[in-house]
């Protein structure tokens, strides 16, 4: 297998130990492989989540998804990317996203991992709705997460 970039946006859940053994797979020469899975949390904004739905613009999510890993890849040398983002209805503990980066060094493959997934929180064009005690609540990107993709320019 040589370099590649994946980019999906599904409904059904991902395996991670397959996604990590097609990074691990994917070339001899990268010596870092770093990867981030967000999950549906209980608890957020003070409130019980129950549950998360996520929408997306499908002609758009994936353009803005590759744009972010285009940007990572004129930032960092890196091998393989792989983005996976779940849209539909999850429940707590669910995973949510996978973002897997392989480079030669590992400071590079971390700070890509990051990057792609700040941008991803702030960017990409998805609408999570979260189900909590107090109903259901339409949630936006948090300022954190702006002023943190801010500060990769």
């Amino acid at each position: 297998m040589s370099h590649f970039t994946q980019i999906v946006v599904q409904a059904q859940d991902f395996d991670f130990t397959h996604e990590y053994q097609k990074l691990r797979d994917s070339n001899t020469s990268d010596g870092a492989l770093v990867t981030f899975v967000g999950l549906v949390r209980d608890l957020n904004l003070q409130q019980t989540v129950s549950g998360l739905f996520l929408e997306h613009y499908p002609a758009m999510t994936e353009k803005v998804l590759a744009n972010i890993v285009k940007t990572a890849r004129s930032k960092w040398q890196l091998g393989s990317v792989s983005v996976i983002h779940r849209v539909g209805q999850l429940k707590v503990s669910e995973q949510i996203v996978f973002v897997g980066v392989t480079s030669q060094h590992r400071q590079s493959a971390y700070h890509a991992n990051e990057f792609i997934m700040d941008y991803l929180k702030t960017q990409a064009p998805f609408w999570k709705k979260e189900t909590t005690t107090q109903g259901d609540t339409w949630i936006e990107a948090k300022a954190s997460d702006m002023e943190k993709s801010k500060g990769w320019l």
